[in-house]
């Protein structure tokens, strides 16, 4: 027996956030042929850096709205639960090549540490102001989609680690224009990959504990039988499973031990239980399975 709370805003959030995306995806391409042409004429590693990141930042908006596209499909006998986790595997995807870029630099602002070459500091401020200025456009158009969705939120951290490395360039250009300080811009590509991949890393610990169908951080299953188990027809609870099928729609299943009595009464439990943990922990699709002291095992976790 289950039940799924469905959200109405669902399709409308989608549309707005591919429509978001497509027009920060044009925007990030733009920036990127700009900083590149700029970074190889002054001979800036960072702005050179900040050029591949926003060439990522592009691929990143494609895939994501990709993703977005595909979650939208509806569910078949192959595809139960529909393609939910297409995001998430974006997200995952999105992030890697992130980290993967970003070691990359080190090692090419190694190299520049010990071959310094001469930079065009007024070239490097130009340009990484447009960038910074595109970038604060892009995140502004995803930063509410980046609340409630994993695979728009490492898009937004895309453009979000951008827009910080566009300043971080902006201030090495303004050191290396009225104090020749060449060195400060391969250390500003070591700072900014430093950033991004913390911040990567993040989305890929979170993306793969999706994918390995771990229980929510947010959410204690111990506290979920505690709560059960205050309505008063309820025993036991047992068997219990806690997943998510991407980052916001979180599933349950167990077994619940009741007296003895008919399944027409157990409709209403099951709505107690179903508003108990949608309300206090924002479950969205519950499964029961009702008993009367079937299992001999009745472990919270069954252990295989």
């Amino acid at each position: 027996m289950s039940h799924e709370h469905n959200h109405s805003h669902n399709n409308l959030t989608s549309k707005t956030s591919g429509v978001r995306l497509l027009i920060t995806m044009l925007l990030n391409f733009i920036i990127s042929i700009a900083e590149l042409i700029g970074g190889i004429i002054s001979g800036s590693l960072s702005l050179i850096s900040d050029a591949l990141h926003n060439f990522s930042d592009g691929i990143a908006i494609i895939i994501s709205y990709f993703a977005i596209k595909l979650n939208e499909k509806p569910t078949n006998q192959n595809f139960t639960f529909g393609f939910k986790r297409a995001e998430i595997i974006a997200a995952v995807f999105n992030a890697s090549v992130l980290i993967g870029i970003s070691i990359y630099l080190f090692i090419a602002s190694y190299n520049r540490f010990l071959n310094p070459t001469q930079i065009e500091g007024n070239l490097m401020i130009i340009v990484a102001s447009i960038g910074l200025f595109a970038n604060i456009i892009g995140t502004l158009l995803l930063k509410s989609g980046a609340k409630d969705n994993l695979n728009i939120k490492s898009a937004y951290f895309h453009l979000l680690s951008d827009a910080i490395s566009s300043v971080a360039v902006i201030i090495g250009g303004i050191f290396i224009h009225f104090y020749n300080i060449y060195w400060i811009d391969p250390l500003l590509t070591v700072l900014i990959s430093l950033y991004i991949i913390k911040e990567s890393y993040s989305i890929v610990k979170e993306a793969t504990l999706v994918l390995m169908m771990a229980a929510p951080e947010n959410i204690s299953i111990t506290e979920i039988e505690k709560s059960i188990l205050q309505l008063d027809e309820i025993k036991n609870i047992h068997h219990v499973h806690l997943w998510r099928v991407n980052d916001k729609d979180v599933h349950f299943e167990a077994h619940v031990i009741v007296d003895d009595m008919s399944v027409s009464k157990t409709d209403s439990i099951i709505e107690k239980i179903e508003k108990l943990l949608h309300n206090k922990f924002e479950i969205c699709h519950v499964t029961l399975q009702f008993e009367c002291n079937k299992c001999k095992q009745t472990d919270l976790i069954k252990n295989h």
